[in-house]
């Protein structure tokens, strides 16, 4: 390990939100920062002081780490870095909760779902700098609040959109944590666009396997499903393009081959799991955002619009 990274690392850095993909980021920095603050309450927090934070990962084994704090949010000390990893119906919560262990000087990383959670995290807190991410992960919390990530990959890539030499600065620190902590990562200049890439896939993947609540291979089996699906990432695309974002028709291309021959058969989503079992639910940002951004750029979006709308019942019931 570089002594930059040792040094980064010996900072005060904070988990937000210790489910899947938090609970991963917390088991891997665990290791090797002494000052870390998990942000938990109630049940998980008796969970983590009592057991530690335990990692069942495929790809980076066994982990148990002991944090230096497991506080609830509002109880975080001023905080150096802050990986803000909750869902999105919980953010505007969180951010009020934690203002006060941001400074100017405070890096905040959202690892969240959806296109525009750090520009939320920067209305609404309106100092530190905030590095924009998305992650690639297959993970999720048990019921006794240990962490499973299943596959062979969990990687983020992180950025700012026009970064100004500041703000550089900050991605390279966020970047020698990551590297330190032995998380797989990639710096993007476009990280708009790697946002995008992961979004467009999610309003389909997310949103049709909850209308149906069906498996990626009882979707693609089906050609009616099929063609939805296709039309599903067809309509967020058109809407990226309108908003600016450099995605390609190469990058959709990839998504529609990624969906007929790469994921796996029995595999479902988060909006799926939680619409089912009665949950609140990500629905608005995996399809009520675009839906309203469609309309707004004067977006012919049926598929979308009709899925939004039988998913909204779904959830009401």
């Amino acid at each position: 390990m570089e002594q930059r990274e040792k040094e980064l690392l010996n900072r005060r850095i904070a988990v937000v939100g210790i489910g899947g993909v938090g609970g991963y980021l917390a088991g891997m920095l665990g290791k090797v920062c002494p000052h870390l603050t998990l942000a938990a309450r109630g049940a998980r927090r008796e969970a983590i002081l009592k057991h530690g934070l335990v990692l069942h990962s495929d790809y980076s084994g066994e982990i148990c780490v002991h944090p230096e704090h497991v506080v609830p949010v509002s109880e975080m000390e001023e905080q150096d870095c802050i990986f803000v990893c909750v869902k999105n119906y919980s953010l505007d919560e969180v951010c009020r909760e934690m203002e006060h262990a941001v400074s100017e000087n405070t890096v905040i990383v959202p690892v969240m779902n959806g296109a525009d959670p750090g520009d939320h995290i920067r209305s609404l807190i309106g100092k530190g700098t905030v590095v924009d991410s998305l992650i690639y992960i297959v993970a999720f919390a048990n019921e006794d609040f240990s962490i499973t990530q299943q596959g062979d990959f969990a990687n983020l890539r992180i950025g700012i959109q026009n970064a100004d030499e500041k703000q550089r600065a900050k991605i390279s620190e966020v970047s020698a944590i990551l590297s330190g902590a032995g998380i797989d990562h990639k710096t993007a200049d476009d990280i708009q666009r790697e946002i995008w890439r992961k979004y467009i896939l999610n309003c389909a993947y997310n949103v049709a396997s909850a209308y149906y609540d069906n498996t990626i291979g009882q979707l693609r089996s089906d050609p009616v499903k099929a063609r939805e699906y296709e039309a599903l990432l067809g309509e967020a695309y058109l809407v990226a393009r309108e908003k600016g974002v450099k995605v390609t028709q190469e990058h959709l291309d990839a998504m529609i081959h990624r969906f007929y021959y790469e994921l796996a058969e029995d595999a479902t989503s988060s909006l799926q799991r939680d619409v089912r079992e009665g949950k609140q639910a990500e629905l608005d940002t995996f399809s009520g955002y675009i839906v309203r951004e469609g309309r707004k750029y004067g977006v012919d979006m049926p598929v979308s619009e009709k899925m939004y709308e039988g998913l909204k019942k779904k959830c009401q019931k």
